[in-house]
């Protein structure tokens, strides 16, 4: 669960800790006051897009760090596929917010938003202010539906999308076989002059490598002649004064002194291994001399064949290994041009193939999807008629598409019926704001324990509705608050009496600077809370009075 959050320098905050708690955590102030900033910045360290317009004014950089406690082993197991180790049971994000960038962390090492991403999705699902909208899109129902049913569609998805690509590229490839006979002849006879030309060349592996060296050996070859013939002259050649003559001097000069004592024996046959090594140097020397001695037919032929190969590179490849490769597909080409009929057919055939098998994984995916459609439209009405849809009737429809997709071939689309005699219709048709909120709860609620995602934030999900359904509500979200962590914006009393931890958010004006706070409240300041979001400025003594009934009624209901 999320366990801390610290945000510093982002809009109106300057600097904020707050210490969450397991259960419904719920987040309440003045409109303006920062709610939804502080929800906000859990979403820029989770990866959400990030401008320094969000920096706090004159700040050079900004800071959100949310510590997690990981204590579910199934998610153990995903971070550390993800190569992510909790430490002592606990993951720090941090995101560095900079002018024109940002830096993100996980427990101290710098990571990729795909990561970040990545981690997130496990750890925690944040349902925005206008996220039930999402349902205004049937394309949205079909994969609400697959996450539901979990592995059992999501195995058969991924065989469906690998055959659906596979018959993509095969359909594709019969479409771009197609051509008359004039264009088939016109591509054979270019094959077999490329492949001629190629074949004749007789490359050798690598020797457009070995060709540029010993080309460009050749040209500098003057230039390195003369470096070591002068060489030679210093060691060896010249008639006095060069090194190997001087040392022969010296040698003479010194045997008598070598028979002095130990140090100049030790001396004396130091100089004569000096010598002994100059003299090899200097045959091998004069045998690397050798070496850069070219005629002027060896230079041309390796120009010659240098600027065949070139010729060769500038049109079928960067090396000789790509002008083989090259010439093997040419020489594929061709034998399929040639029995063009055949070739024709056996495509055909692989497309059938392939069409069966796609086929086939699209009939078990829809299978799979209608099973799970039963128990899915059973739960979420179930979840509806607890969010005060008294004779509510939900229906997932699915319907066959005319072609293949990566998808399959279904769609999906929620009917419902709110009212006793109404047909089932198309929910983007007849569902207000308010009922849009509720059945976004009612599947969030659904899908939670499918996903098992730790933590669950909620922005002002109590959108459009009042009175007895934001008590349903509020039951709801306690409900999952027993198994899930819940973090909530609302402005209802009667979502916040249920809270298990209140938070007071509300900001404040000093010496002409404003920033957000933020309070965890104790009991009797809860019921303040709750009695101005009741009352409004005006808290008398009796809305006071209801908002203690209030809060011991929802003490009474947990």
């Amino acid at each position: 669960m999320l366990q801390y959050l610290h945000v510093k320098n982002l809009a109106l905050i300057d600097e904020i800790e707050v210490e969450f708690r397991e259960g419904l955590n719920i987040l309440t102030g003045e409109t303006g006051a920062g709610k939804s900033i502080i929800l906000g910045s859990v979403n820029l360290a989770l990866g959400g897009r990030y401008n320094a317009d969000m920096l706090r004014k004159g700040a050079q950089a900004g800071l959100v760090e949310l510590i997690f406690t990981i204590e579910d082993d199934a998610i153990k197991k995903q971070l550390e596929a993800l190569d992510i180790f909790p430490e002592d049971g606990l993951l720090v994000l941090s995101r560095k917010l900079m002018e024109g960038r940002s830096i993100s962390k996980i427990n101290g090492e710098t990571v990729n938003m795909s990561v970040l991403r990545d981690v997130a999705s496990l750890l925690i699902d944040i349902h925005g202010q206008h996220e039930h909208q999402t349902l205004l899109h049937k394309k949205n129902h079909l994969a609400l539906l697959d996450v539901y049913a979990g592995e059992s569609v999501e195995k058969l998805k991924k065989a469906v999308s690998k055959s659906y690509r596979e018959y993509q590229k095969r359909k594709k490839k019969l479409e771009e076989s197609g051509m008359d006979e004039q264009s088939r002849q016109k591509e054979i006879s270019l094959a077999e002059f490329e492949i001629q030309e190629i074949t004749e060349a007789g490359l050798l592996d690598n020797e457009d490598e070995e060709l540029e060296a010993l080309y460009q050996r050749m040209t500098e070859s003057r230039r390195y002649t003369e470096g070591i013939a002068e060489t030679y002259q210093y060691t060896s050649e010249s008639a006095s004064a060069n090194a190997s003559d001087l040392l022969s001097r010296a040698i003479r000069a010194f045997q008598d002194v070598s028979e002095c004592d130990d140090k100049g024996a030790t001396l004396y046959e130091q100089l004569v291994e000096i010598d002994s090594l100059l003299n090899d140097f200097n045959r091998e020397l004069s045998e690397y001399e050798k070496s850069f001695e070219f005629s002027e037919e060896e230079y041309y032929e390796t120009e010659s064949r240098l600027n065949r190969l070139n010729h060769l590179k500038a049109k079928y490849g960067s090396g000789v290994s790509e002008i083989k490769e090259y010439c093997r597909q040419k020489t594929e080409r061709l034998n399929e041009l040639k029995d063009y009929e055949n070739y024709i057919a056996e495509l055909n055939k692989n497309l059938i193939k392939c069409e069966e098998e796609l086929k086939k994984y699209s009939l078990a995916l829809s299978k799979a999807r209608k099973k799970a459609g039963i128990s899915f439209e059973k739960e979420i009405s179930q979840g509806l008629k607890d969010l005060n849809f008294l004779d509510v009737k939900f229906e997932l429809r699915l319907n066959e598409l005319d072609s293949y997709t990566s998808n399959g071939k279904d769609e999906g689309e929620f009917y419902i019926s709110t009212n006793p005699g109404e047909a089932l219709k198309p929910l983007s048709n007849v569902a207000s704001g308010g009922e849009l909120s509720r059945i976004m709860l009612a599947i969030k609620a659904v899908l939670a324990d499918k996903e098992e995602t730790p933590t669950l934030i909620f922005d002002e999900i109590d959108t459009g509705i009042s009175g007895i359904t934001a008590g349903k509500v509020a039951e709801k979200m306690h409900v999952i608050g027993r198994s899930r962590q819940v973090i909530c914006i609302t402005h209802l009393p009667q979502i916040a009496a249920m809270a298990d931890a209140h938070y007071l958010i509300q900001k404040e004006a000093k010496e002409n600077i404003t920033k957000t706070e933020i309070f965890c409240l104790e009991e009797s300041e809860s019921i303040q809370e709750l009695a101005r979001l009741l009352g409004g400025a005006n808290v008398t003594g009796k809305i006071l009075e209801s908002a203690a009934e209030m809060k011991e009624m929802a003490k009474r209901e947990i």
